[in-house]
Order: structure tokens, then C-alpha cells, then sequence
């Protein structure tokens, strides 16, 4: 009875202190997901596994059920194990990153995925994320080094992390990493010229190695492709996604309806915007924006409150990275970026993308909740 009442009272200080309404946001955005990956991924299951089958589903079911696992273990840590853990986790996954070149999996010519007995098709550089933005900026918010040696040190780790990315490759992924430690410095007060020229060098590196090295010549195609849409074949899956969005008008052609998820390999997670809007219109697909949105103020407005340096830089890269991640997602889905294969946050079906999500969601529900004096 008494390891009952502890228990009790473990899990009423943790709703007690959390923030509701960010908590309760988060919960609305993977209920939405499991719905549409109900009804984007049930016809699917029927064709490969030939038997009415909510197989992914049920795989999507159980990996929300892990993140929500996941955001209340992260949320119920104090500040001091949160990040004596993250910095554990984050040498954990930086060594699964760099196992992807010898044990990963290929898939259609890139090597992300490592294979574990307990994880199959497991993405290191998903969960090294959330755990790079806490390193970051305890690195950043280091008082006993110097500001020249702290920004030597972020730009080390981030170019390592890059390399990886680039050798798998993964641009999208590498992009991502890159933007976010972009604004956790300029965030911290870096000279806007020399984040300009660090910019325009890894620019330069970038179209470098698109232009010049052979084993991108795959983004150069996807890249032409996107400009002139009469060249090669890359422009297949863009074309069906913004026809999808076009022919679901504002209101969608109703649940099973739609056309996309059975022509496009993997629209449940690339491009499950275009999947959503095809079924239930534009309207379903502003209102989620704007979830992300209020999401993101709700955030940004506990910053503006904050007082510790270091949870204000965590925070603020957390949210970029959903933020950004979110962006490029709906970009393609629209044809305002090249095709990437980014998942977009809480939504789409995946694994690791829900994991990592998850992740983040925790860290910003530990560095949000009520401080207890």
C-alpha cells in the first residue's frame, strides 16, 4: 500500500508540474497522427501483406505508445540528470552513427539504418538530435571556456556529425543539424559576419560535393529536376503529391478516397501532408498548421520567461528542429523544396522519427514544467 501511494504521488507531481497545455498539444498532434496513419496505411498493409491487415498501424500504435513512455521519462527528470543522461544518450547514438558505414542497411542507394535485434531499421542520427541540442548548448553555455574555444569545439562536432551524414548520404538530415546549430549560436551571440562566412563556406562545400563528386549526382538530378520539371524522372513523386493536394480541394474527397498512398512508395511518412489533404482537404491541413503553431508560440512564450541560459538555448533548438523539420516537410509536399524524405513531427509514420520526436517533446516538457522551489 505504500509503494502504491508513492507512486501515486510520484505521478500527481509530475501533472501537477508540467505544463497542461503544451503536454495535452503534443498528445492532440500524435493522436492525429495514429488516425491518419489508420487511414493512409490500412489499404497498404492490404496490398503487401495480401489480408486486411492494420499492420502499420498497429507498428505506428506501438511506437507512440514508446514516445509517450519516452516524454514522461524526460519530463519527470530533474534538470541535473537531464542532462547528465543526455550526455550519456547523445555518446551512445554519436557511436551508432558511426557503425551506419560498416553495419547499416541499405535502402535505394543510401545507408541510414542499422538493424537491431530489439529496433529493426533503426536511424542513429534521429535520436543523436534531440541529444546534440543539449550538448550544444552546454557547450555554448560553458563559463570556463572562452568564446572563440566554445564556437572551435561546436563547429568540430557539428562538421564530424555533418561528414557522417554526407557520406550515408543524407542531406535533408545534414541540413537540419547544420540549421539548428546555426541558430543555437547565433542565438548565443555569435558576430552576424562570421556566421555569414560560415554560411557561405559550408555553401560552397555543399554545392562542391553536389557538382563535383559522383556519389551525389542524385541531389544534382533532384535539383535540375525541380527547376525544369521536363528532365529525368525525379519529379514523379512531387507531381503526384501537389496533384493529390490540388484534386482534395478544401474540403477532400473523404476518408479511403484518396489515390496517393498506393501510387507513391513510403507517402504515409514522406508525404503524409499531400495523403491528408487529398482525404480531407486544405481545411484539415491549415488546422494542423496551426497546431504546430500555437505549439511553437506556447514555447517560445515559457522562453521569454526563462532565466537559465542553457534551457533557453535547449529550448530554442528543440523547437527549431521540429519547426524546421516541419517546414521542409510541407516545402516538398508543396514543391517549394527538392525532394529530402523528411518526416514531418508527431505525424508521420516511422520509428525513429517518432522516438525522436518524442525525445524532444520530453525535453521541452522537463524545461517547461513548474519550478519547484
Amino acid at each position: 500500500m505504500q509503494s502504491d501511494s508513492v507512486v501515486f504521488k510520484f505521478y500527481y507531481q509530475w501533472w501537477k508540474n508540467i505544463d497542461k497545455s503544451i503536454f495535452l498539444l503534443i498528445s492532440l498532434l500524435f493522436i492525429i497522427g495514429l488516425f491518419f496513419s489508420l487511414v493512409s496505411t490500412s489499404l497498404i498493409a492490404s496490398d503487401k501483406l495480401d489480408t486486411n491487415s492494420y499492420f502499420f498501424f498497429f507498428k505506428h500504435l506501438i511506437y507512440v505508445l514508446i514516445g509517450i513512455s519516452l516524454i514522461f521519462i524526460f519530463s519527470s527528470l530533474n534538470s541535473d540528470q537531464l542532462y547528465k543522461y543526455s550526455i550519456f544518450l547523445f555518446f551512445i547514438s554519436f557511436i551508432s552513427l558511426l557503425l551506419v558505414p560498416f553495419i547499416g542497411i541499405e535502402v535505394k542507394g543510401s545507408k541510414r539504418w542499422i538493424d537491431l535485434f530489439f529496433l529493426p531499421r533503426f536511424q542513429p542520427i534521429e535520436v543523436l538530435k534531440p541529444f546534440l541540442v543539449i550538448i550544444l548548448a552546454t557547450i555554448l553555455c560553458d563559463i570556463r571556456s572562452n568564446i572563440l574555444s566554445k564556437y572551435l569545439i561546436s563547429i568540430l562536432l557539428i562538421s564530424v556529425i555533418s561528414l557522417l551524414l554526407i557520406a550515408q548520404p543524407d542531406i535533408g538530415q545534414t541540413l537540419l543539424v547544420v540549421f539548428c546549430w546555426a541558430v543555437l549560436i547565433f542565438t548565443s551571440g555569435i558576430n552576424i559576419y562570421i556566421l555569414l562566412a560560415m554560411f557561405v563556406a559550408g555553401a560552397s562545400l555543399l554545392a562542391y560535393l553536389i557538382i563535383f563528386v559522383p556519389k551525389f549526382d542524385y541531389i544534382q538530378g533532384r535539383i535540375f529536376s525541380f527547376f525544369n520539371r521536363e528532365t529525368g524522372t525525379h519529379n514523379f513523386q512531387s507531381d503526384k503529391a501537389i496533384e493529390s493536394i490540388t484534386s482534395g480541394g478544401f474540403f477532400g474527397k473523404g476518408i479511403g478516397e484518396g489515390v496517393l498512398k498506393n501510387r507513391v512508395p513510403e507517402a504515409h511518412t514522406d508525404y503524409i501532408i499531400s495523403v491528408i489533404s487529398e482525404e480531407f482537404g486544405v481545411v484539415a491541413i491549415i488546422l494542423i498548421l496551426l497546431l504546430f503553431l500555437v505549439l511553437i508560440y506556447m514555447i517560445f512564450k515559457k522562453i521569454s520567461f526563462e532565466t537559465n541560459d542553457k534551457a533557453k538555448l535547449i529550448l530554442i533548438g528543440s523547437i527549431s528542429l521540429i519547426l524546421m523539420q516541419a517546414t521542409i516537410h510541407i516545402g516538398v509536399n508543396i514543391r517549394l523544396f527538392p525532394t529530402t524524405g523528411m518526416t514531418l513531427p508527431f505525424l508521420s509514420y516511422g520509428g525513429s522519427s517518432i522516438i525522436s520526436t518524442s525525445i524532444l517533446a520530453g525535453i521541452i516538457l522537463n524545461l517547461t514544467k513548474r519550478k519547484i522551489s
